[in-house]
């Protein structure tokens, strides 16, 4: 079963400073029809403009990922971390128990660009963590975000896996999907068609009830892909 969400159709938000398209419901932006996948609950891609951000603010019982897509977040929070979060790299922050946070631009001059994305954890309450990690640009799947750590992935509080997805022009990537898990596809950049669905930057597909996938670059591609309980 395949369920295409397109950028196009995705929640907007202009606050002047901030440009964002909510692909799932966040804030003021609602559709009952689109409020989370599985575990996934918030895929929001930012705009920020130059010296500006999110000012402190409190989160619990929720596992955030962030995305630099062009520029760097300046990251501080009340469990101690003050930390720069440039192009290419992913930042996972598990609220636990409660923590509060701020996220800047941290240029004066250039826009930034991220992802944000929240997943449901799988345990309630518990210390705050806070983790970083370039991850490079080597092709084909790289592991993100895994519930035990493996392989140098982030660790989630969640049965959750997160793979970057970088596919030259032409090339196919096969995915098997185990009993009952669910996947998610956000395209980044480029051209991926899946299963005869063609996705372009901003768009998603929903996956479930399937168990192997072909995925082909019909432009040199990079994508997010949430395998889910």
């Amino acid at each position: 079963m395949f369920d295409m969400r397109y950028a196009a159709e995705r929640g907007k938000a202009d606050f002047g400073w901030l440009q964002s398209h909510h692909t799932f419901s966040f804030a003021s932006y609602y559709d009952p029809a689109q409020m989370g996948f599985s575990a996934l609950r918030v895929i929001n891609d930012d705009k920020v403009a130059p010296g500006a951000g999110f000012d402190t603010h409190g989160h619990k019982d929720m596992e955030i990922l962030s995305l630099v897509l062009s520029g760097k977040i300046a990251h501080k929070d009340s469990a101690g971390n003050t930390e720069i979060l440039p192009a290419g790299e992913f930042q996972l922050m598990s609220a636990g128990a409660g923590i509060y946070h701020s996220e800047f631009n941290a240029s004066k001059t250039d826009e930034l660009a991220f992802l944000q994305i929240w997943l449901q954890p799988n345990q309630q309450g518990g210390e705050p963590g806070y983790q970083q990690k370039d991850f490079g640009q080597r092709e084909g799947l790289t592991l993100i975000l895994s519930p035990d750590g493996r392989d140098g992935s982030l660790t989630l509080r969640q049965d959750a896996l997160l793979y970057q997805l970088l596919l030259p022009y032409g090339e196919q990537l096969a995915y098997n999907i185990a009993s009952g898990r669910k996947l998610y596809i956000h395209l980044i950049n480029g051209e991926l068609e899946v299963a005869g669905n063609r996705l372009q930057p901003g768009d998603g597909i929903k996956i479930s009830e399937e168990t192997a996938l072909i995925l082909t670059a019909n432009a040199a591609t990079k994508a997010l892909i949430f395998d889910l309980p």
